[in-house]
C-alpha cells in the first residue's frame, strides 16, 4: 500500500496532515525561519541553509529573504538563479528551474492544488503536479505559475501574470490567463527598455 508521501510525488490525490509529511514540513519551516531572520550580511549562513533545504543547487545562487516553501526537497535549481523578495514555492512535487533564471518579488510557484469539487476538498485531499522552468528565464513581479506549467528557455513571463498553461521558449508573455504577446529576436539585443537603446 502508498504511503502519502508516495501518491504526493506520483501525482495522485493524497492526503497531507499524515506524520511522516507533517515531519517533513515542520523540518522545512525550521530551516526557513533561521534562513529569514539572519542579519543581511549572512550570506554565507543563508546560501548554507538553501542548500540542506532545497534537492539541488547550482555552484552559484542568491536568495532574498522572505522565503517560504513546504519540503524544500523537491525543489531544484541552477547556475546563477536569483529570486527577489517572498518567492514562495508549493513543492509537494518537483519544481525544476534552470540556470540563468530571475525572479521579481511576490511570485509563487504552485505545484499543489485542491480538487474542484468541494466533496473530496472536505476530505482534505490534495494533489501535485510539477514545474519546469527553463534556462534564462525572466519572471515579472507577482506572478503566479500553477500546477503543471513548462515554461522554455528564454521565455519572459511579464509581471502580474497567472501562468496556467504551458510557455514555448524565446517569447514574451503576460496577462491572466497568461498568453503569448510575441517572440524574441537577435533585435531586441539592441534594448534594454521599451525603445531605449544601449
Amino acid at each position: 500500500m502508498e504511503t502519502e508521501k508516495e501518491k504526493m510525488l506520483s501525482g495522485k490525490p493524497y492526503k497531507a496532515f499524515n506524520d511522516e509529511l507533517i515531519t517533513e514540513r515542520q523540518r522545512a519551516k525550521e530551516l526557513i525561519f533561521d534562513f529569514n531572520n539572519l542579519r543581511p550580511s549572512r550570506i554565507g549562513k543563508r546560501n548554507l541553509i538553501i542548500r540542506q533545504l532545497f534537492g539541488q543547487t547550482g555552484e552559484t545562487f542568491f536568495i532574498e529573504p522572505r522565503f517560504r516553501c513546504d519540503y524544500g526537497y523537491n525543489i531544484s535549481i541552477g547556475a546563477n538563479f536569483y529570486s527577489n523578495y517572498n518567492l514562495t514555492i508549493l513543492d509537494c512535487a518537483k519544481v525544476s528551474i534552470g540556470i540563468n533564471v530571475f525572479i521579481a518579488p511576490n511570485v509563487s510557484l504552485f505545484a499543489a492544488g485542491h480538487p474542484i469539487h468541494f466533496e473530496p476538498r472536505n476530505q482534505e485531499f490534495e494533489y501535485a503536479i510539477p514545474i519546469s522552468i527553463g534556462n534564462n528565464v525572466w519572471i515579472g513581479g507577482n506572478v503566479v505559475i500553477n500546477p503543471g506549467v513548462t515554461i522554455g528557455d528564454n521565455s519572459v513571463i511579464g509581471a502580474g501574470s497567472v501562468v496556467t498553461k504551458d510557455i514555448p521558449p524565446n517569447v514574451i508573455a503576460f496577462g491572466n490567463p497568461c498568453k503569448i504577446w510575441r517572440h524574441i529576436t537577435d533585435e531586441d539585443k539592441k534594448y534594454y527598455f521599451k525603445e531605449l537603446t544601449f
